[in-house]
């Protein structure tokens, strides 16, 4: 059957034989036989790979953070490879390349993610095309198909990564459109609940998955037994949060564009929870900030409760505007968080 991605994020995964648990245990294993468990994987570990797997339409990989599987993603490259990053993109990802670059390991190219015309004259060039759609922490949106279609024709072509984060495989998939290899952090949205740390890949061929899978073991950047666990339950029920913070979403930015003190709000086509919107400057931001009462200030994303974070206050984030915002949307009632909103909005008047 032709099941819904809602169907499957709940059923993808399980153990279907007679007297088999409804969910996959947690297995707790340094090894299996004369396998150590960082070579060979769990039962935990694999369920819930075949979960994100069959979201992304590949073949999933998980790694013991989001960091653990950009490194591995970048560990396909070979020494003096050109990666080409968006300028707004995720700061951790960024430092990890500085390094890379400062050791002669990688050359890095950042482009403006809105520069499409640049991107497309890039792809001839590198070797690496490292996609985020939406960005962190300004939600611009890149044209995906277009950038890998124009990578397949080069005659050298580059591997196309996306990190798919923020859309989620609900939003987007990326490898459907061209794309070599996906990236989630699912710390954040595909967890939901601010309660772990794991990371995953999606790779387009057996092959790449291969190469991630080595990359893992030889890094030991292992997940979790427990954390597999909780990501894989997160994803049971990330179609219906996904669905439900996509509505209070848009709700909200209707009601912040039409603010006086809000400057600017993009807001994904794609849906999701995260909005972008800006004050007047850095001190009407931090004012709002330390207004709120039930919106967190802090800077993780992607859970159950909303949090907001003004990236430009951070050095690795002062490309972003002074005043910029980054809301993460929850799963509380919409009227309490836009009360909550206006009132902070208040203390910067």
């Amino acid at each position: 059957m032709n099941w819904s991605a809602r169907t499957r994020a709940v059923n993808t995964g399980r153990q279907d034989g007679d007297g088999d648990p409804a969910n996959v245990p947690i297995v707790p294993t340094s090894h299996l036989g004369l396998a150590y468990a960082r070579e060979d994987g769990t039962a935990t570990w694999r369920a819930f790979e075949d979960a994100v797997g069959n979201l992304e339409g590949g073949h999933a990989t998980a790694f013991a953070s989001g960091m653990g599987a950009i490194a591995a993603v970048f560990d396909l490259l070979p020494v003096g490879a050109q990666v080409v990053i968006p300028t707004d993109s995720y700061a951790g990802m960024r430092h990890l390349l500085e390094h890379a670059e400062t050791s002669g390991r990688l050359r890095v190219r950042p482009l403006d993610p809105r520069d499409t015309d640049a991107w497309l004259a890039a792809a001839v060039e590198a070797d690496m095309l490292w996609l985020e759609s939406p960005t962190n922490p300004s939600l611009f949106e890149m044209p995906i198909a277009e950038l890998t279609a124009a990578a397949a024709a080069a005659d050298d072509p580059p591997l196309v990564a996306v990190d798919n984060t923020f859309a989620t495989p609900l939003g987007q998939q990326p490898l459907s459109l061209g794309a070599d290899v996906v990236m989630h952090s699912a710390t954040k949205l595909i967890g939901g609940h601010s309660d772990l740390l794991l990371g995953v890949t999606v790779a387009s061929s057996g092959r790449l998955a291969e190469q991630l899978r080595d990359a893992r073991v030889r890094g030991g950047a292992t997940p979790g037994a427990l954390e597999a666990w909780l990501a894989l339950r997160g994803l049971r029920t990330l179609p219906v949060r996904y669905a439900a913070v996509s509505e209070t979403a848009a709700d909200l930015v209707k009601r912040l564009r039409e603010h006086p003190s809000v400057v600017d709000v993009r807001y994904p086509s794609l849906g999701g929870g995260m909005i972008s919107f800006e004050l007047a400057d850095a001190a009407s931001a931090d004012a709002f900030c330390a207004g709120l009462r039930l919106i967190r200030h802090a800077t993780s994303l992607g859970g159950a409760e909303s949090t907001v974070e003004r990236r430009a206050a951070r050095p690795s984030d002062a490309h972003v505007p002074p005043g910029a915002l980054r809301f993460s949307v929850g799963l509380e009632d919409p009227d309490d968080l836009w009360a909550d909103v206006t009132q902070a909005l208040d203390h910067v008047g």
